[in-house]
């Protein structure tokens, strides 16, 4: 922004609290959710969903674990009211789930909205009328502060008295003082206080009042301190709900409202992954995966979030963006080398805790919670690019191929890979990384080749052994045999028969490749040439005694390239 425009603009009032209680408290139990996906997320849809789409996501909502669901505004369009009508008539409605319909605080309109609900067993009437004094004064017309007030007052009256037209049907009264996050705390008090008067809840039969973020002004601190005054102020308290209804216009929806939960409020609504006006809604899965990453049960399941995103995108038309927190593609992905090698060494560690104590926290370095508790996969943790490091490429190799490279092997296979992704200007995949692994460290066969082998276990001696050997070396074939106290041994004093041992072996490692097929055994050998480099060959076979010697193959000629 120019600093020139900074002019028009104000700093939001603070709210005079100075014996605030919220910034002392923690959120230890879930708050009460409500979807609004169906009626705020789908009018905030480029295309909106048809029936048959909303029909599909009402029951996702129900399988997540929503026991209150915002369904519409049925008296708005055909639409509307038809997708109710068939809720209730198709009898599509668990009985433990409360349906809820918004509608503005006009007769003809709330009239029409108890004709849609009729013969649900529990739906909320939500009211609502803005009060804010930009409101007043621009849609409304300069309108005075007890005339909307009094809109209030009508609308609640008018609900209580339509309830028992609809005997089938409990009725819950919900009302918002819509831009309640730019009222006067005093006239938003008013308003509220004046349809509590007339609704006359009880601490058995609660009402809800719903306190909207509907434009983000200030930060949420502020927000909090308007939620803690409502709280202290509003009549009848005991027998309240008081809901939360944020948006997202600073980037805060989340946070502010986790603080107005901490200031005092009982319910929140908001959408899956934020879908609203403008810059969203609250996320619900946000927000309820940060409660969980706290130990905190809210009922709500999100185990499986890949499906209920796959439902989510299909039928909004929407996508989640790739840094979208828990849900998006690159969320649980590290392209940093140090980051890749402290998230190997942190799971690493996890699996030997927990074997030895399954109730050990989680504590993942980067990871703030169990990616497989959300139905995501270690193996989309790490990917390899040129920012990447040794402990990235080991990881990706253990983890989807199988191999478990040694620790000093790290380096050379991992400047080798994040090399070749420089080269390429990209991110490798993980059968990238395979394939070039193979092609620059396993079963190197040039300029030296093993082309057959026989080994000799000799008696009287305990583990001597005789290595008879077919061997390509500079395109001429060799037969070479040598003695030694193992098959690696014995290979390398064949060499030293031929001529072609300048080094010595100073490592070796193998194990059974995981999910290998013809290919399951990988072994690792290191060697120092006689002018003291270091290098790392490895091998791969069905017969764990070849697989050594082709790492040892591959050592050598390694040496050479």
């Amino acid at each position: 922004m120019h600093p020139t425009s900074l002019s028009k603009y104000r700093p939001f009032p603070a709210v005079s609290l100075p014996d605030r209680t919220w910034p002392d408290q923690t959120l230890t139990h879930a708050p009460i959710w409500c979807s609004v996906d169906l009626r705020d997320g789908n009018q905030a849809l480029p295309q909106p969903m048809s029936i048959d789409e909303k029909l599909e996501f009402f029951d996702l909502l129900v399988r997540v674990g929503f026991k209150q669901i915002e369904v519409g505004f049925p008296s708005a369009a055909d639409t509307e009211f038809n997708f109710l009508r068939r809720l209730i008539d198709e009898n599509r409605i668990p009985d433990d789930v409360t349906i809820q319909v918004l509608v503005q605080t006009r007769e003809p309109l709330i009239r029409r909205t108890f004709e849609a609900i009729d013969g649900a067993k529990r739906a909320i009437v939500h009211i609502y009328n803005s009060t804010s004094p930009l409101q007043r004064r621009v849609t409304f017309s300069d309108a005075s502060r007890e005339s909307i007030k009094q809109i209030a007052i009508d609308g609640a009256a008018l609900v209580k008295q339509l309830v028992p037209s609809i005997p089938r049907t409990e009725v819950v009264l919900q009302y918002s003082p819509e831009s309640f996050s730019d009222t006067e705390l005093d006239f938003a008090l008013e308003c509220c206080n004046a349809v509590i008067d007339i609704w006359q809840p009880t601490p058995e039969k609660k009402m809800i009042i719903n306190l909207p973020d509907t434009v983000q002004w200030t930060t949420p601190n502020v927000h909090a301190d308007m939620i803690e005054w409502m709280c202290r102020h509003l009549s009848r308290r005991d027998s309240l709900l008081v809901s939360l209804h944020t948006h997202n216009d600073r980037g805060t929806g989340v946070a502010a409202t986790e603080l107005g939960l901490m200031a005092g409020a009982d319910r929140v609504e908001g959408t899956l992954f934020g879908n609203g006006e403008r810059t969203g809604n609250l996320d619900i899965v946000t927000l309820a995966l940060n409660l969980n990453s706290h130990g905190v049960a809210t009922g709500l399941d999100f185990s499986d979030l890949q499906s209920i995103r796959t439902v989510y995108e299909r039928v909004t038309r929407l996508n989640v963006p790739e840094r979208q927190p828990y849900a998006g593609e690159l969320v649980f992905t590290a392209f940093s080398g140090s980051h890749q090698d402290a998230i190997k060494k942190g799971l690493d560690r996890r699996s030997r805790e927990v074997a030895a104590d399954a109730a050990t926290p989680w504590g993942v370095p980067y990871l703030t919670i169990d990616p497989q508790d959300i139905g995501r996969s270690y193996e989309a943790i790490i990917r390899i690019n040129s920012q990447s490091g040794k402990g990235g490429v080991a990881y990706v190799l253990d983890r989807e191929h199988g191999f478990d490279l040694p620790k000093s092997m790290h380096p050379q296979v991992g400047k080798r890979i994040y090399d070749l992704a420089d080269e390429l200007g990209r991110e490798l995949s993980t059968d990238e990384i395979r394939d070039a692994f193979f092609e620059e460290f396993v079963n190197i066969a040039t300029p030296l080749d093993l082309i057959d082998y026989e080994l000799i276990h000799q008696t009287g001696e305990r583990g001597l052994v005789q290595c008879k050997a077919s061997i390509l070396s500079g395109g001429e074939k060799k037969a070479i045999e040598g003695f030694g106290n193992g098959p690696i041994n014995a290979f390398v004093h064949a060499l030293e028969g031929a001529e072609l041992k300048d080094f010595k072996v100073t490592d070796y490692r193998s194990h059974a490749v995981r999910g290998g097929s013809d290919a399951s055994a990988a072994a690792y050998v290191q060697v120092q040439h006689d002018d003291g480099r270091l290098l790392w060959g490895a091998g791969v076979d069905p017969s764990i005694e070849m697989a050594g010697l082709k790492a040892l193959v591959a050592a050598w000629n390694l040496l050479r390239a």
